[in-house]
């Protein structure tokens, strides 16, 4: 950086961009994805999809995302997560656009893979960039980083509640998000961090196939059964509103919405939080919240009840993935983008079975139900946490 030359302020004002500039790109992958979540409903409606048809199409996003793990971590510490997002950043909002375009359930379906493909590359390349920047910082900032993100999950909801209630198509809608994304992107992009990239010089040669580090793995099933919670509010939060609770259509996306302010709050809080009671502390009530919202939501189907419960989630998931991927990057061993990578690969199998468990589980049973389902995941992130070495001492 420029700034260390030129003397101690000059450097805090680097740091301080460089911190901007990659919170705005977790904002921007945020709003991308908030907006699809946003018009699922009517997407379904659209299509005229059972839940368990419905489910299985859902089950092709987490597919590409999955599939390109490997590849991602590779490629973001080869070239660089800066340049990794060059690409990968518009390729994602292009497949975001394309989702507007589908009319039948097998295009939905390769869209989505594709989304997920692209998602993934940013996923990784942007938690390497927040990796830097905590390293830059000397403290914990990650949790503040995917506040960011989702605060553009709430951003993005207001944005698709009034689209909705607009009656605005789901491609102009998208068209709108993405203009958005390409004008921050693009004021933004040179503060970007680029001091992460290998060119493999001085890296050990590494298997394309490895068995994952025992640390790495511990935190990708405490990053499984978050995640598997959270694909469960993001992709079935408005049916559930629209099936169970029975809410207004103006009000179908508040269950999505509520859940999305409190992930953001808890975020922005969680650094805070763990400096007071510790990262262990933290996670275990986080696990506890998770599984109390959602069989409240089970036992009180109701508008209040449930947007209540709703809001427990959001903050019980808030802080499980930031300190996952902040602790994974701290690894002296592994470069941060494989590292992740390893993490992610784990994590993102929630991703991968959680929205077309609820699916299959709603078709047999309903789609209450489906979600006491996936509240069992949150007692186990609380098992889970106190057994993980690598957070026992973690502040």
């Amino acid at each position: 950086m420029t700034g260390i030359a030129l003397g101690n302020v000059e450097l805090t004002i680097d740091k301080k961009r460089a911190r901007l500039a990659v919170s705005l790109v977790y904002f921007c992958m945020g709003l991308a994805f908030a907006s699809w979540a946003s018009r699922i409903p009517d997407i379904k409606t659209t299509l005229q999809l059972s839940d368990g048809v419905f489910g299985s199409i859902l089950f092709a996003l987490p597919v590409g995302q999955f599939l390109m793990m490997p590849f991602s971590g590779k490629l973001v510490t080869r070239f660089g997560s800066h340049n990794v997002l060059k690409f990968a950043l518009p390729a994602y909002t292009f497949a975001l656009s394309s989702i507007g375009l589908v009319q039948a359930g097998w295009q939905l379906a390769v869209v989505l893979f594709l989304f997920g493909i692209f998602g993934n590359m940013c996923n990784i390349s942007v938690n390497t960039q927040g990796v830097a920047a905590e390293r830059l910082y000397g403290r914990p900032i990650m949790a503040s980083f995917h506040g960011g993100w989702s605060l553009a999950g709430f951003t993005g909801a207001l944005i698709g509640l009034v689209m909705v209630n607009l009656k605005v198509a789901p491609l102009w809608h998208f068209v709108v998000i993405i203009l958005i994304v390409w004008g921050i992107v693009k004021i933004n992009y040179p503060y970007l961090l680029r001091s992460e990239a290998h060119k493999g010089k001085n890296e050990p040669r590494r298997k394309f196939f490895m068995k994952p580090d025992g640390i790495l793995l511990q935190l990708g099933i405490i990053g499984f059964f978050s995640m598997a919670s959270e694909g469960a509010m993001f992709d079935w939060s408005g049916v559930y509103f629209k099936d169970v609770v029975k809410a207004p259509d103006s009000l179908v996306i508040l269950g999505y919405t509520s859940f999305m302010i409190m992930m953001a709050t808890g975020r922005f809080l969680a650094d805070y939080l763990i400096s007071q009671i510790g990262r262990k502390r933290l996670m275990q009530i986080c696990g506890v919240m998770i599984s109390g919202g959602l069989f409240t939501s089970v036992i009180f189907p109701y508008l209040i009840p449930s947007t209540i419960a709703f809001m427990i989630v959001g903050l019980g998931v808030s802080s499980i993935v930031p300190t996952v991927y902040s602790t994974a990057g701290k690894q002296q061993k592994i470069p941060p983008g494989i590292a992740l990578a390893t993490v992610s690969s784990v994590s993102f199998l929630g991703f991968l079975m959680g929205p077309p468990l609820i699916g299959f589980v709603a078709e047999a049973f309903g789609l209450r139900y489906s979600y006491a389902v996936i509240g069992i995941f949150g007692i186990g992130i609380t098992l889970l946490v106190a057994k993980v070495k690598a957070l026992q001492n973690e502040g």
